[in-house]
């Protein structure tokens, strides 16, 4: 894979060599990490390490924004922030902004898992000490960068930070318990508190500093090695989010801000009475109104920071579910017309054409979605378990594939581990998956591992936990329930040479 410079940024270019190519999904939180949560220091570094040396030239990541109450990435404070809690304390080190001594009381963590409530007391607790070591530097370049930063990101990051600094001041409350006065405020507002508050501004300014120049230089390492970068942005934004505090005209909202009508999906193969999302919809007709700049300005930064990016939840720019606010489930909602191709023609007129853009065209997929995605010319996904599970739908079993254009996975975040799924699939499912793959089915997941790479897609990816052949105990995400999600990890010597190695033939192979 040869390189080319922008003036942003050095990106990969897959070559004519490449037409098939494969990789890992695993979030940041996930590396190998002394301090609880996997982050952008040495962990990533071996993972990227990993990757070239197993032959792989993908790596997807779930959306990198700063998680809110229940931990998801996918209902994050800000769609343009970056995840304070993959901040690498050994990089701030590096910076002379921390001191080994910071570290001396660092508590017991589990290799395997994230438990969140003490990793964000005590990681936040080492940023704070690191902004106030900032706030003395006498590194003159360090601090120029940082003026630069604040000024070249002023247009999002001055919301998210006074938004931030304000939830801080309110004891964590949502925006929509805040008194009137910043609940929804003027310009003039805005500027008295700012003045108000210009310390923990500052503090949140820095932290959004540090993540871009860590991920930027993690990036840029993983461009030098052959690797792409898959981003993910949800649809939808969190109802506690700079993005609609900072913009309620986009949404559709009451004179309180309080969602009229909210999202989710209808009964599926995830659950029976459909899952109740609770994000605010956005009016539409609005976005159109102002050329979808909001959209055109998300999907710029996210594009920034990603080679690749993966929309969850496509089929709503076509039509999406509307559930009327203060419902209990997804049941009694409706299809409402979504923006269809003039959004990202819009997008295309400020971005240029050949979005590198993936479809999450899972669910209740219709014509119209199938032909908005074709028209863009957006890859689609095919996912091996609904394939051969109880679906048994024959639009994701490989040998049925009619387009390279599509990404294979064997399973997704939101998805059992490969071999949970099959522990408890029909016998009638083991069995077929077993003579087909002329496997005993004991390490299936590396079966799916290899289907996906046989097929014709021209992507093929798989989770971190199915290429180390884990269990259920190893899902990162289980839909619809609220608690214990987003907490695997894994430790260094769970990605083994013998793995290594089985990934590079099988990639060569399978010519990817």
């Amino acid at each position: 894979m040869n390189t080319k410079t922008t003036a942003d940024k050095t990106e990969p270019v897959i070559t004519k060599k490449h037409t098939r190519v494969s990789g890992i999904l695993v979030h940041p939180t996930s590396f190998p990490s002394p301090y609880g949560i996997g982050d952008m220091g040495p962990g990533a570094y071996d993972f990227i390490d990993f990757l070239e040396k197993s032959g792989q030239h993908l790596w997807q990541v779930l959306p990198l924004g700063p998680t809110g109450f229940g931990d998801s990435p996918y209902q994050s404070f800000s769609s343009f922030a970056g995840q304070p809690l993959i901040i690498s304390p050994d990089k701030l080190i590096d910076m002379q902004l921390l001191t080994k001594e910071d570290l001396a009381d660092m508590p017991q963590w589990d290799d395997w898992k994230v438990d969140y409530g003490p990793v964000i007391a005590y990681k936040t607790g080492l940023l704070r000490k690191a902004w106030a070591a900032f706030s003395h530097t006498p590194d003159k370049t360090l601090l120029e960068e940082f003026e630069q930063f604040c000024e070249k990101e002023k247009d999002w990051l001055d919301d998210y930070t006074l938004f931030m600094a304000c939830k801080d001041y309110h004891n964590g409350a949502s925006w929509q318990e805040w008194e009137k006065e910043i609940r929804q405020p003027l310009e003039k507002t805005k500027k008295l508190w700012r003045e108000k508050l210009k310390q923990e501004i500052g503090y949140y300014s820095f932290i959004q500093f540090i993540f871009q120049k860590q991920w930027f230089e993690l990036r840029e390492y993983a461009h030098e090695h052959g690797i792409s970068i898959i981003g993910d942005i949800p649809i939808f934004v969190a109802a506690d989010s700079a993005d609609i505090w900072g913009n309620n005209r986009l949404f559709q909202l009451d004179t309180k801000g309080h969602p009229t009508q909210i999202a989710g999906v209808p009964p599926d193969y995830f659950s029976a009475t459909g899952q109740l999302w609770g994000n605010p919809l956005y009016d539409w007709d609005y976005h159109e109104q102002t050329g979808y700049a909001w959209w055109i300005s998300r999907i710029k930064r996210q594009l920034s920071l990603t080679d690749y990016l993966r929309i969850d939840h496509f089929r709503g720019f076509e039509a999406y579910w509307s559930v009327p606010a203060g419902e209990e489930t997804a049941i009694n909602g409706k299809w409402v017309k979504g923006p269809g191709v003039e959004l990202f023609h819009a997008v295309e007129k400020a971005l240029g054409k050949n979005l590198p853009i993936f479809a999450e065209d899972l669910g209740v997929i219709t014509p119209e979605v199938e032909h908005l995605r074709d028209e863009l010319g957006f890859p689609g996904m095919k996912v091996l378990q609904f394939g051969f599970g109880d679906m048994n739908d024959d639009n994701y079993i490989p040998h049925f594939y009619t387009t390279t254009n599509c990404i294979c996975y064997t399973g997704t975040h939101d998805n059992d581990t490969t071999m949970g799924w099959y522990a408890v699939q029909p016998e009638i499912v083991r069995d077929r998956i077993r003579r087909m793959g002329n496997t005993d089915g004991n390490c299936v997941s590396l079966d799916f591992i290899r289907f996906c790479m046989g097929s014709i897609a021209k992507y093929a990816i798989f989770p971190m936990q199915d290429l180390l052949v884990l269990g259920s105990e190893a899902r990162m995400n289980c839909p619809g329930v609220a608690a214990a999600n987003w907490t695997f990890r894994y430790p260094k010597e769970a990605l083994s040479n013998g793995r290594c190695e089985w990934l590079l033939k099988t990639t060569q192979l399978y010519n990817r």
